[in-house]
């Protein structure tokens, strides 16, 4: 991750405990304060796509669907323009894949949808000291709507999503950048897929809810578990109070995780307003702050800011943050409505935070961004 100048982090560092379900109260910013309005359109409409923010400040924007299929190419943010450029293009088309930035500084792309809704094994590299991707390896299997998690030392655990023909898978893999090799390692105690993992202090990585299964058959869990990389190995910890898919986690700075958000079996109908912290010193979850508005399809978008709010940009058409002195969810304001579903979000060096793309608020995929200022 850069680590000059300071910027914010998806790691969510709060100052203050967090208020238990039902001690919070509707608030709105005060005057002046934080606000959130359109920034530039990019080239192509996204949803499921990836924003990874480089060392050099600028911010790659990859892949993604659109309502015709998969989203052409890649593009490049910055913010010294506050523009889009396009990018020559990736070795593969894909959406519902994962992008991890490197400790060399280059960012690697895997698995995903390729054009056509097939999942895909493939894995490339973009290098931003010449914008190009290269081809570098592969998964063991194809897999989409997985999660990739940095391990120490540099690997990168992937774990569940969604496999060939509709197979939900519970195998996990290491892949090493050095040898651009990924090996199989041992596998979950079930299959998942809208899951979501984060990485604790001790270098675990905590596997959160998802579900296996459609429609009908759909099995949503609340169960979670836990990967060591030095045994090689997921052991089942405490249970969530509710069954949660398409929600997210973010790591607190006592080592705590809150959960946030998803939903039931009814998808939209059942989205959560609620939330979770999971202790690893006991191994069990117990509830946390209640926001705003019900959130889902919204991993990996929660971004802490430099003076210690935290905010929550995906998953509603509005964005809202957790003050840790207040101890409460606020509403950010600003006549900007997001599309919320399926966007991506970076961390720009100058304190603000970039959300692109997504679906939903009854729009498909957009081509439109909007800027979180603090």
């Amino acid at each position: 991750m850069p680590t000059a100048p300071r910027t914010p982090t998806r790691l969510t560092l709060l100052a203050a405990p967090l208020l238990v379900a039902g001690a919070l109260h509707v608030g709105t910013l005060r005057p002046g304060a934080a606000g959130l309005s359109h920034g530039a359109g990019m080239s192509a409409a996204r949803a499921a796509h990836t924003a990874t923010t480089l060392r050099d400040g600028r911010v790659l924007v990859a892949g993604g669907f659109t309502e015709k299929g998969s989203a052409r190419g890649a593009e490049l943010y910055d913010p010294s323009t506050g523009r889009f450029a396009p990018l020559p293009p990736m070795v593969h088309t894909r959406h519902s894949h994962t992008a991890t930035l490197l400790a060399d500084g280059r960012v690697l792309l895997a698995g995903g949808y390729a054009a056509g809704g097939v999942p895909v094994a493939d894995v490339e590299v973009f290098d931003p000291a010449t914008n190009r991707f290269a081809a570098t390896g592969a998964l063991t299997e194809p897999r989409s709507d997985h999660i990739a998690v940095p391990l120490p030392g540099g690997r990168i655990l992937f774990a569940g999503g969604l496999g060939p023909d509709w197979t939900f898978l519970s195998s996990a893999e290491v892949y090493d950048p050095a040898s651009g090799r990924s090996t199989r390692t041992g596998a979950m105690s079930v299959p998942r897929e809208s899951h979501v993992g984060v990485r604790l202090r001790d270098g675990r990585v905590l596997v959160v809810g998802g579900h296996a299964g459609r429609r009908a058959a759909i099995v949503l869990y609340a169960s979670a578990e836990i990967y060591d990389a030095t045994t090689g190995r997921f052991t089942r910890t405490g249970d969530m109070a509710s069954r949660r898919h398409k929600h997210d986690a973010t790591l607190l700075a006592d080592g705590r995780v809150l959960v946030n958000g998803g939903s039931d079996e009814r998808d939209i109908r059942g989205m959560y307003n609620t939330t979770e912290i999971f202790d690893p010193a006991r191994g069990t979850f117990s509830p946390g702050p209640v926001m705003h508005r019900g959130r889902y399809k919204h991993a990996g978008t929660a971004t802490l800011l430099a003076n210690g709010q935290v905010l929550l940009a995906g998953g509603a058409p509005e964005a809202e943050l957790l003050d840790p002195v207040t101890r409460r969810f606020v509403l950010v304001p600003g006549t900007s409505t997001m599309a919320g579903n399926f966007s991506a979000v970076a961390a720009l060096q100058d304190g603000a935070v970039l959300i692109t793309g997504g679906y939903g608020n009854g729009r498909g995929p957009q081509a439109a961004t909007w800027l979180f200022r603090p």
